[in-house]
């Protein structure tokens, strides 16, 4: 028999998820660099998987329409 913790997410409008205990710890034993590094690569990882969506939703579109609307999402220019 294993001790399994029970993880509860808590999803609000707005946001995606939000972390468990556990990992809020492993990113505070993080260095301010390793974080720096995590949090761009977060971000290089969003603008890959929206660049791909907007290209299979729009395949007419320019590279420079698709980077256009990457920044603007990534902006929060529609809010």
């Amino acid at each position: 028999m294993t001790n399994k913790k029970e993880i509860n997410f808590r999803l609000d409008k707005g946001q995606i998820e939000c972390l468990d205990d556990v990992m809020i710890e492993v990113y505070r034993n993080k260095s301010p660099m390793e974080r720096i590094k995590i949090a761009s690569e977060m971000w290089e990882s969003a603008r890959q998987q929206i660049s791909a969506i907007l290209r299979s939703l729009h395949p007419d579109w320019q590279e420079v329409q698709i980077n256009k609307e990457v920044i603007k999402r990534l902006s929060h220019e529609n809010l």
